[in-house]
Order: C-alpha cells, then structure tokens, then sequence
C-alpha cells in the first residue's frame, strides 16, 4: 500500500441486516469502531433493496461509504439474489456499480449472526437449561422469525472460526406425535413440502392454529400475525393457539436438537431470530428443552449442552457483517 493509497480498514462501512419483514442498517467510521446510527426500514415500503439503501444514505447524509456488507435472508449461490420471503430481487454486481461501492460483500444473515457469536456479551443471552459450554468447541445457531435461520460455527484449529453457510431451515419437518403428523400431512397439502420452516416462523405458528382449529371443528377468529397466534395463547389461554404455541416450540427444539447432534455443539446452542426472544420466560417452561434432549440414546449429551436465547436489543448480525469484511 503506498502512502497516498487511503487503508481500507480506516474508511467508511455501511452493514445491514435485511430480513424477509424488516432491514436494519447501521454506519461504521472504521474497522473495529463502533455501529452506529441503526435505522430500521420495513421491507414493504420500499419496492427494491436500493431503493430502501439510498433512503437510509440519504437520511445519513454521509455520502458513499467505502465498503458494505449485506446480511440478508437468503443463500447467497452467485451474483443475482431472490429473496425466499420477500419479492426483493438484485444483482450484486448492478448494486455495486449503481452506488459505486468499492467492496460489496453479501452474505447470508444467519452465516452473520454466526460471526457474531463469540462476541456476545453474558448480559444478552439468557440461558435455558444444560450445563457450561466447552471452549473452542462447535456452535449451534437456530432462529425463528419470517423464517427459520440455521447456521453454525466451527474452529478451523488456529484459534478462529468458520460459519456455515447452509439452509437448514428448509429441512423436512421432524414430526413426532399424532397432532404434529396432521398439522404435517396439513402443510404437505397446502405448500407441497412441510419443511421445519412451515412450522418454526411466523406464518408456520399462524397456519399451524388453523390447522389445529380445523380439526377440531372450531373457528379461530380474527388471527392475522404470529402475535395474534401468541397473544390468544398467553393471555386469553386459547387452547389451539396454546397448541400451536406449544408445537411450534417443540419442533424448534427437535431442530435445535438435531442440528447440535449433526455439528457436535459443544460449544452450545444459541437461539435468535424475533420470537422466541418475545416469548419471555414462558419459553423456558416450554416443550423446548425437553424436545431438544430427546434423542434416545443421545439424551445425556445433549443435556449437558447450554442453549441460550439471545436477547440483544441491536442486531448482532450487524457484527456478523462488519466481521465479513475483516476487523
């Protein structure tokens, strides 16, 4: 680098997290300084990421940033995206050169918040059950949101990690009890696949309480969101609602389960996405753990395993992207 060549790390970084209801971007000054300026823009009102882009630039008023790092909900497979939960639809390349970004780095929201991981303060995690984590040992990561986000971190041996960059949200759903089959074979008639994501989202707790109401020959009433689902359950103790409340958490602990087993998640498991950390407490004494644990023969080593919920009020996952682009 000669000396009229600006460092790269000393200059200016826009991160964002861009999930299927809700893309939240922040500034960084510098490698390692603080994100700041996090702004929340609802996917709906802005027809492309662009578009939702520059309003938060031109708001900022900082002019063009060096380096951007894009978090988003979707695989991240070549140069054009198509979001899984949202119509958004871009070119990496045409963004880059439409801004003039000097770097562009996409990459997949959960592979971000796996970054973050090791970062995260004791302050904004809580706990659910198992015992101390093993240092330098492989992680697991889960969360349930517009969609279901899977992701893990492993040590590459020279005291670093790796994230995975996979789609385990789209696994086929680990149905296990009668109730579960039918809200199953229910999916399967409606989508064509019953994945773990039709269960463990907001539209998967939402269709699984009609499915529930629908064989029970009840009518479900005025529910439109994943809160309604949840607010009929925990303060007006609706039984499908509570059903569905219920299903949802066990079959998030049957994923959480599988996936530490398949990555040998010594290290824990952590728990993201927007509801399970809404649910409180409740969650805690909720069909989770114990569905996460019951893996036969495997029951005791999974037992011992910690599993956190992340309760941090500022999208980790902005970390995650700022790591992306080196420290």
């Amino acid at each position: 680098m000669s000396a009229s060549t600006p460092n790269p790390t000393l200059l200016p970084r826009l991160l964002a997290d861009v999930g299927g209801t809700n893309a939240r971007f922040a500034w960084q000054a510098a490698a390692g300084a603080p994100i700041t300026d996090v702004r929340v823009l609802a996917c709906a009102d802005y027809p492309t990421l662009q578009d939702a882009t520059r309003a938060y630039l031109d708001g900022l008023g900082r002019g063009t940033p060096h380096a951007v790092a894009i978090a988003i909900a979707n695989p991240i497979t070549g140069d054009q995206i198509r979001m899984t939960n949202h119509h958004w639809s871009f070119s990496q390349a045409a963004v880059k050169a439409e801004f003039g970004f000097r770097t562009l780095r996409l990459l997949n929201d959960f592979t971000a918040l796996a970054l973050a991981l090791p970062d995260l303060p004791a302050s904004e995690l809580r706990q659910v059950g198992g015992g101390v984590a093993q240092p330098q040992a492989a992680m697991a990561l889960v969360g349930a949101g517009t969609g279901l986000g899977v992701s893990g971190l492993l040590p590459n041996g020279l005291g670093g990690w790796v994230p995975l960059e996979g789609e385990g949200g789209h696994v086929t759903l680990p149905a296990t009890t009668a109730r579960e089959r039918l809200v199953m074979d229910g999916l399967i008639r409606r989508y064509g696949h019953a994945s773990a994501e039709r269960v463990a989202c907001g539209q998967g707790l939402l269709d699984t309480c009609l499915l529930l109401c629908e064989a029970d020959g009840v009518t479900m009433g005025a529910f439109n969101s994943a809160a309604d689902v949840t607010d009929a359950a925990l303060k007006a103790g609706h039984p499908q609602a509570l059903e569905a409340l219920n299903l949802f958490c066990a079959m998030l602990g049957s994923v959480a389960g599988n996936l530490a087993l398949t990555l040998g998640a010594r290290g824990g498991v952590y728990v993201g996405g927007g509801i399970v950390p809404r649910l409180g407490a409740w969650f805690d004494t909720s069909a989770f753990r114990e569905r996460f644990e019951t893996k036969g023969r495997f029951q005791p080593y999974l037992s011992a395993l910690p599993v956190w919920v992340i309760t941090s009020a500022q999208s980790p996952a902005l970390l995650g992207a700022a790591r992306a682009l080196g420290v």
